[in-house]
């Protein structure tokens, strides 16, 4: 079963790359990556009742009572942090001089005086030396990345930053362990991997959504009417209670991904107490799923033209895509047809079945560090028969640990993404657009179509076709798009930035590869956010680094 990704974290993506794929050296498509869920042994509790069937609309800060103090003058109880969750994705603590801590939230902000949710954060203070600017906030996509597991994984990039800010993340509502969101368990996760996401006819259809509705139902009765309060908007709402809450008078954010389409609604709905403010690898904010999803196929397969191309130059004929082109993704589909008859094997007794593959192939293209390690699984499975790198490509990517267990990175990733999309689609209308998508992208055109299914039956409905980030009166909102980004398409920069508005959106190009710029290393880029958020000079409108 596949979401429609908006953006899938990729830097999280990154970090468990680095960490978990060493061994493999000689890290929804993202919209072709399976759903998984948290167990409840491992997940914070949502509300009990299953009773969530129609989300409340969104509706303007005026229009919405007043927080009350108890709320708002919080301050957090900073204290050693511990190992991160299986809800966030497992690993060590990060140790001195990193701080964790909780604060609390309303699960509805109509109700600010009702039921409240519990936000996890982490913070790394300021090194000193320089007059301290405040807290800068950090989401790093997905929806559903876990800030607090992947900010200590990633802070030496912004090393620089931390002189000045205090360096602050944390598990959106629905994630991790705010609530993280429970569908299914582990086990019943893996056994999900069996379920064709590319159907081939009708009968394979007629099980992909039975899949979908029993995924579905899972949700429902495991979270309850959790489920009708883990969107956008209210999320952004928790954004300006966590800049009171640390003691600013603007929020200073770097969003990532689905993080940029956050930063978006928070300056329509705050755009007087935005501060300095980057978005980097950026969700377009006019398409409708179908149009997101069209373009990531189209975003996946250039990635990978440009990945073969590259080992082509480097390998030869001992790269096992050939020269690529199209003789390169003849062979790639050629791979993927027989793993759609008979899965590869691979370590641990599992299998790599042609899903999987995908999403291995996707998760690589994420970042040019990634690419010898897709090279290697690539000649693993055309040539050795085997599929243990490219299932572990899968695994980082899907949140999935040597142990078997899975963060909730998909599960909240499809919650969020069905209470903010009021688009569901059928399998009849998959098949209409299946062409377009196959044109698209042979190798993940499928996948990406199908992906559009999955909020099939949610039981709550979506709140709107396109999130409004129109930001009258916010000052200057840097926004970096990358020519050869993947997953968000360079196109979303620019209507990021017109949406926005004039004056507002400041788009900076980088033509690079890799989903995201800033943490590419590009030298330029870095000196032109760094500018901004340590100095306020804010970049020249249309500057591009190469």
């Amino acid at each position: 079963m596949h979401p429609v990704v908006r953006g899938a974290g990729a830097l999280g993506l990154a970090a468990a790359l680095a960490g978990g794929l060493t061994a493999c050296q000689s890290g929804p498509v993202a919209a072709s990556a399976k759903v998984e869920p948290t167990t409840a042994a491992t997940t914070p509790a949502a509300p009990a009742t299953p009773t969530a069937t129609e989300p409340p609309t969104a509706t303007p800060s005026a229009a919405l009572p007043a927080l009350p103090a108890a709320l708002t003058a919080q301050r957090p109880g900073w204290q050693a942090c511990p190992a991160p969750s299986a809800a966030q994705g497992g690993g060590q603590a990060p140790g001195a001089p990193w701080e964790c801590a909780t604060v609390k939230a309303p699960l509805d902000y109509a109700e600010p005086d009702g039921s409240g949710v519990d936000l996890a954060l982490i913070r790394l203070p300021a090194t000193g030396g320089q007059p301290r600017i405040g807290s800068l906030l950090f989401n790093f996509g997905g929806p559903g990345a876990s800030g607090v597991a992947t900010l200590p994984a990633l802070a030496e990039d912004y090393a620089d930053l931390n002189t000045r800010y205090d360096l602050v993340s944390f598990d959106p509502r629905g994630v991790g362990d705010s609530a993280g969101v429970r569908c299914l368990d582990d086990a019943a996760t893996d056994a999900s991997a069996a379920v064709d996401a590319s159907p081939d006819d009708d009968a394979e259809v007629r099980a992909l959504d039975e899949a979908t509705a029993a995924y579905a139902h899972a949700c429902r009765d495991n979270s309850g009417a959790l489920l009708a309060h883990v969107d956008t908007v209210s999320a952004a709402r928790d954004l300006d209670l966590l800049r009171q809450v640390l003691g600013d008078d603007r929020l200073h954010y770097f969003g990532f991904s689905y993080g940029t389409e956050l930063g978006g609604v928070y300056a329509h709905l705050y755009p007087h107490t935005v501060g300095r403010l980057v978005m980097d690898a950026v969700v377009d904010p006019t398409q409708d799923p179908a149009q997101s999803s069209l373009g990531q196929a189209e975003g996946f397969q250039l990635a990978l033209e440009n990945f073969m191309t590259a080992c082509a130059e480097q390998a030869g004929e001992a790269c096992p895509t050939g020269p690529g082109g199209a003789q390169g993704t003849q062979r790639i589909t050629t791979l993927l047809q027989g793993l759609d008859a008979a899965p590869l094997p691979a370590e641990g007794g599992r299998t790599l079945t042609q899903d999987l593959a995908v999403t291995g192939i996707a998760a690589a293209l994420y970042s040019e560090a990634s690419w010898n390690a897709l090279a290697v699984g690539l000649q693993e499975a055309l040539e050795g028969g085997a599929g243990t790198t490219l299932l572990a490509l899968a695994d980082a990517y899907l949140g999935r640990d040597a142990q078997g267990r899975y963060s909730n990175l998909f599960a909240a990733n499809r919650a969020i993404s069905c209470v903010d999309d009021r688009q569901r689609y059928t399998a009849a209308q998959v098949r209409e657009q299946l062409p377009a998508f196959r044109q698209a992208s042979p190798v993940f055109g499928d996948f990406a179509a199908w992906g559009l299914t999955a909020c099939a039956g949610w039981p709550v409905a979506g709140l709107t076709d396109h999130p409004d980030v129109s930001a009258p009166g916010a000052p200057p909102i840097v926004v970096i798009g990358n020519t050869g980004d993947p997953a968000t398409p360079y196109e979303g920069a620019r209507a990021m930035a017109q949406g926005l508005g004039a004056g507002v959106g400041v788009t900076v190009t980088l033509r690079g590869q890799g989903h995201g710029g800033y943490d590419t290393g590009n030298a330029c880029l870095k000196q032109a956010v760094d500018q901004y958020l340590l100095d306020g000079v804010v970049p020249a409108d249309g500057t591009t680094c190469s």
